[in-house]
């Protein structure tokens, strides 16, 4: 007689092995982890590293010891030069602006020493440099600012740059203010872009670079302002190649270690000296009124 084999107990069923989810996106299954700190991560945190993937937190983490690229001077690396491009376009935005409205923008905005002493209208001390007096005049100064404008602001950065730029359209307005006639009006951006001319001088002076050719550019501008003084406001050429060469200047040979403090300073006080020396002259002109 065949003795049958006792039967087996059954045999419980395994648990199916939980499916991980990204720890960013719990909706997603992944069997991609962080190399770093093995977290689940699905393809839209996986960033590449030197062997797998790693989520967007350590790649973080891992950027934080790294320095990042400076400009020459200290700014954020510049790629595209934006802020020279939207000055050009705000300045042919205005001088279309001008025509259209026969010439009302400009008394709105052209720097006046009596406006901007008895008519409390300081503003005018910058917008000035936005508006221009003719076809030729805003040609010239927005081929300067192509021309020049992109290398100062690689050199600076956006914001020292426009720094730059706008302390020197400043410094040639304050200027006109003491040595104008009360009642003449000026417009123009020839007072920012003489600052950028002697901004690239104190930047190649700086850099040990040939700086000849920017100096005869300014001789030969300096002449022309002279030459034709009764139709060119040398006040302002004059006020903003010092401005923005004293700036340039503060702003490139600031020291290494604490560079940014220092052009910060620099920066704040070339506008509190600019502001003092408003104050002082529209007393004066309210005074002798």
């Amino acid at each position: 007689m065949t003795s049958q084999p006792p039967s087996q107990p059954p045999q419980p069923e395994q648990p199916a092995e939980a499916v991980p989810t990204c720890y960013r996106h719990p909706g997603r299954e992944t069997w991609v982890r962080c190399q770093r700190c093995e977290r689940p991560i699905c393809p839209d945190c996986m960033r590449d590293a030197a062997v797998g993937f790693q989520c967007p937190e350590c790649v973080a983490d891992g950027n934080r010891g790294i320095r990042q690229a400076r400009s020459t001077f200290g700014g954020n690396v510049v790629r595209t030069p934006f802020v020279t491009y939207a000055i050009l376009v705000i300045n042919v935005l205005i001088f279309g602006g001008q025509y259209l409205t026969n010439e009302a923008i400009t008394a709105d905005l052209a720097m006046w020493p009596l406006g901007v002493a008895a008519g409390d209208q300081y503003y005018r001390l910058i917008t000035a440099a936005f508006v221009h007096g003719g076809l030729f005049h805003i040609l010239f100064n927005s081929w300067a600012l192509y021309v020049i404008g992109p290398y100062l602001e690689r050199a600076f950065g956006h914001v020292r740059y426009v720094a730059v730029y706008l302390i020197s359209a400043l410094g040639g307005s304050v200027l006109g203010l003491w040595l104008d006639p009360l009642n003449q009006p000026t417009v123009g951006a020839s007072g920012a872009i003489f600052g950028l001319f002697g901004a690239v001088f104190v930047v190649g002076r700086r850099l040990n670079l040939d700086v000849r050719g920017i100096a005869v550019l300014i001789a030969l501008n300096l002449a022309i302002t002279f030459v034709f003084s009764s139709s060119i406001s040398w006040t302002g050429h004059v006020g903003g190649l010092v401005t923005g060469s004293l700036l340039a200047g503060a702003l490139a040979y600031a020291p290494k270690n604490s560079r940014t403090l220092w052009q910060v300073l620099a920066i704040a006080g070339a506008l509190a000296v600019l502001a003092v020396l408003v104050m002082v002259r529209t007393s004066a002109i309210l005074g002798a009124l």
